[in-house]
């Protein structure tokens, strides 16, 4: 889960990392206020949006007065950058730059490991920097068991080209960066610029964080940073049931146990939808091992939620879960649904206790339920209905 950095500068302070003050704002009164709480002087109004180039968009203004950060928020918000609407702004205290720099830390999936990046000519996009002057980024791997302490720190800053008399409050500040990396189970976490402003003080300005989702159950805080305005509202949905779902622009719902096999479900369905319209999977639903009546539900609700879904597609192998419990939990679904169950569903079954997974679908004889032999089968006909 991406941060806004309105939300990255809090979670800054929440571990010590020096920042300025900031205050968000969604309509200009509130701005005008956020700048009057500020102190009244100079701030930035910067647009809150996960992507970059807002400078160059028009998303970041400097105001003066708290009555010019009710302007600049109101010709900011509501604003499209890249795709993504703004929908507040955080009013930043300003500050006195007297150099800029750079530093992240983050997962290097490459090398199973994580990487710390850091320059002494921040400001600017990294990745031009990468490729222009990649002598100017220092590049240190960083041992997951050990983290960035006291002498990884050194070593950063040493490898960037730090003066000696900025190394050690630099180097401060990188390990609280790192403890907000590690206490937050983030997997990136970017400043640029962190400046030196007139008065001497190490700052970050600016932040990024990337939160690991798959750590979600060790903060229940987290779930009060997620950004339902941009959010699926199926996603958030089936998040509430401990679902792994995830919406896709298809008209083929999709219901598999495993990631693989769903994955591998995804591809048969499109290739299938070739022949059929051009019809695509609609989504990735992954009930994992459980296949209960209330799994099953809360599955087929999110997927039916969807106008775009046509037809379902249960895809199941039985292992641990054999599948006359999946059959039963199909039924029973069903049963739960009730008329929200109006679109056909191609089930598949097919491991451990195959035979009685399909009589009890067999018996129940549901209209809208069509038994599948194989899954290449299953997503031919399951196309097939979705196109029809």
């Amino acid at each position: 889960m991406d941060l806004f950095e309105y939300q990255a500068r809090d979670i800054f302070e929440k571990h010590g990392v020096p920042v300025l003050g900031g205050v968000v704002a969604t309509t200009p009164e509130e701005a005008r206020a956020a700048a009057e709480q500020l102190g009244g002087g100079t701030v930035v109004v910067k647009a809150q949006v996960k992507t970059g180039g807002r400078g160059k968009a028009g998303g970041v203004k400097l105001a003066h007065s708290p009555e010019e950060a009710a302007e600049k928020a109101s010709e900011i918000l509501g604003m499209d950058i890249k795709g993504h609407t703004v929908h507040r702004v955080m009013i930043a205290e300003g500050a006195k730059i007297a150099e800029e720099y750079y530093f992240s830390v983050l997962l290097d999936r490459a090398d199973r490991s994580y990487l710390a990046m850091c320059s002494v000519e921040g400001g600017m996009e990294i990745e031009q920097l990468a490729v222009e002057r990649p002598e100017a980024l220092a590049k240190i791997a960083v041992d997951p068991t050990m983290g960035i302490d006291a002498e990884k720190a050194a070593e950063i800053v040493e490898a960037a080209g730090f003066p000696d008399d900025l190394k050690d409050q630099v180097a401060d500040v990188i390990q609280k960066l790192w403890t907000v990396y590690a206490a937050e189970d983030a997997t990136l976490v970017e400043v640029n610029p962190l400046v030196k402003t007139e008065d001497g003080a190490i700052v970050a300005l600016d932040g990024k964080v990337s939160l690991d989702e798959n750590a979600s159950f060790r903060h229940a805080e987290h779930e009060a940073l997620v950004d339902r305005d941009e959010t699926d509202p199926l996603e958030i949905k089936a998040k509430e049931n401990d679902l792994n779902y995830v919406k896709l622009d298809g008209e083929v719902g999709i219901i598999g146990n495993g990631a693989g096999l769903v994955m591998s479900t995804l591809d048969v369905v499109a290739y299938a939808g070739e022949k059929h319209g051009g019809v695509k999977p609609a989504n990735f639903l992954d009930i994992g091992g459980g296949a209960s009546a209330a799994v099953m539900a809360a599955g087929l609700d999110v997927i039916l939620s969807d106008p775009q879904v046509k037809s379902v597609f249960v895809n199941v192998f039985g292992g641990i879960t054999a599948c006359d419990a999946v059959a039963n939990g199909i039924v029973q679904a069903l049963e739960i649904l009730g008329e929200k169950e109006n679109k056909p569903l191609v089930v598949r079954l097919d491991g451990n206790n195959v035979e009685e997974g399909r009589r009890i679908l067999e018996h129940a004889n549901h209209p809208l339920v069509t038994l599948a032999e194989t899954m290449d089968g299953g997503a031919d006909k399951a196309a097939e209905l979705a196109n029809a």
